[in-house]
Formats: structure tokens, C-alpha cells, sequence
């Protein structure tokens, strides 16, 4: 096999991985019972994308609103680099725009505004050289749901040492 041949298979290789992920709000499905997902692009600033480069992500206490026709990100927490600009103000908790097509929004207004849905971020990761943010359309967990869906995980933890054990 050439050496074009081994690149390009190994490309191909690379491209069917998972995307790299970013950041992930763990909290989201602890609190939410997480009915359908989306993934959106983000309208970022140069100095952004390279503090996300840098893994300097935090979306634990953000959220996702859906105002006039646009979603937004609200909370987000991205740590400007030291480096990353000077002729730039970097506020590290701006509000940035969410890019989905408009069906999905009109879809996602619907849900929040008659069904009672929340809006929830649930990862940032890049694909194919962008950012972007899985968004979950999301039910609240009530306390009793939060402790029986603790107990189904330990059930299973235990029963895979169980079975591991034999």
C-alpha cells in the first residue's frame, strides 16, 4: 500500500471518531429527564474558539433561550487566554447566538412556551472543525426521580460485578 493510501485511510479512520468533546454538563441529566436533543452551531469570536481549543469550557450553570425568534446561550463560561488578544474586551459569560434552522426553533418554542419543556446544554464538542453544543429538550426530575434513577445505576454497577465475578 502507498503512503497517499495509508494517510487517507487513516483520515477516514480519524473522521468516523467520536467528536472531541469540550465540555459536558453531567448536572443536566442528574436534574432532567432529557426527551429529545439538537445540535447547534455557536456565532463565537476569534478569542473564543481558542480558549475552546485550549479545553477552557464550563456549561455546568448555563442555559438555552429562545427569545424573538433566535436561541441563546446564556451562562456559558469560556476563560480568555493570556495570549489570545489585546485590541479585544474578552467577557468570559457573554450571551452567544445558537445557529439552528428555523424549523428547529419554531419546533423548540412550541415544546418550551405550551409544553413546558426547558431548553438544556448538554456537551460542547467540535465536529468537523466547528463548535458546536448539543441542546436537550428537557422535563425537570422531580427528588423521588432523582433517587430512583440512582438506584437503577447502582443496581446495574452491582450487577455488572456480579456477573464479572463468575
Amino acid at each position: 500500500m502507498s503512503a497517499d493510501k495509508q494517510k487517507s485511510s487513516a483520515h477516514k479512520a480519524a473522521a468516523k471518531e467520536k467528536p472531541a468533546r469540550m465540555a459536558e454538563n453531567r448536572k443536566a441529566r442528574h436534574d432532567f429527564f432529557i426527551e429529545d436533543r439538537y445540535e447547534a452551531g455557536l456565532a463565537l469570536q476569534g478569542w473564543e474558539v481558542k480558549s475552546l481549543r485550549a479545553g477552557r469550557a464550563q456549561i455546568k450553570e448555563s442555559y438555552v433561550y429562545v427569545r424573538s425568534g433566535e436561541a441563546w446561550l446564556f451562562g456559558a463560561h469560556l476563560s480568555p487566554l493570556n495570549a489570545a488578544s489585546t485590541h479585544v474586551q474578552a467577557d468570559p459569560t457573554r450571551t452567544r447566538k445558537l445557529l439552528l434552522h428555523r424549523h428547529q426553533i419554531d419546533h423548540l418554542v412550541g415544546a418550551v412556551e405550551r409544553r413546558g419543556y426547558t431548553l438544556v446544554p448538554l456537551e460542547l464538542y467540535w465536529k468537523n472543525g466547528r463548535a458546536k453544543l448539543a441542546i436537550g429538550l428537557a422535563k425537570g426530575k422531580k427528588q423521588h426521580d432523582k433517587r430512583a434513577t440512582d438506584k437503577a445505576r447502582d443496581w446495574q454497577r452491582e450487577k455488572a460485578r456480579i456477573l464479572k465475578g463468575r
